[in-house]
């Protein structure tokens, strides 16, 4: 079965990735966070320590 993920809302060009993260003590979050596969839109929405934010900065990660 072929996975279909939701069109994204702001662009309507590019679809809805999920992401996953780790929490603190190591244990596996599933669907931390939803971004855009369009590069120049730039929407996102996840969820950090049970806050749900939308469209903050994307940043790269060096840990």
């Amino acid at each position: 079965m072929e996975r279909q993920f939701p069109d994204c809302q702001k662009c309507s060009t590019g679809v809805l990735i999920p992401l996953s993260d780790y929490g603190r003590e190591g244990a596996s979050i599933m669907f931390k966070a939803w971004v855009c596969s369009n590069p120049n839109c730039g929407f996102n929405i996840r969820i950090d320590n049970g806050e749900v934010s939308i469209g903050k900065d994307i940043t790269q990660s060096f840990k």
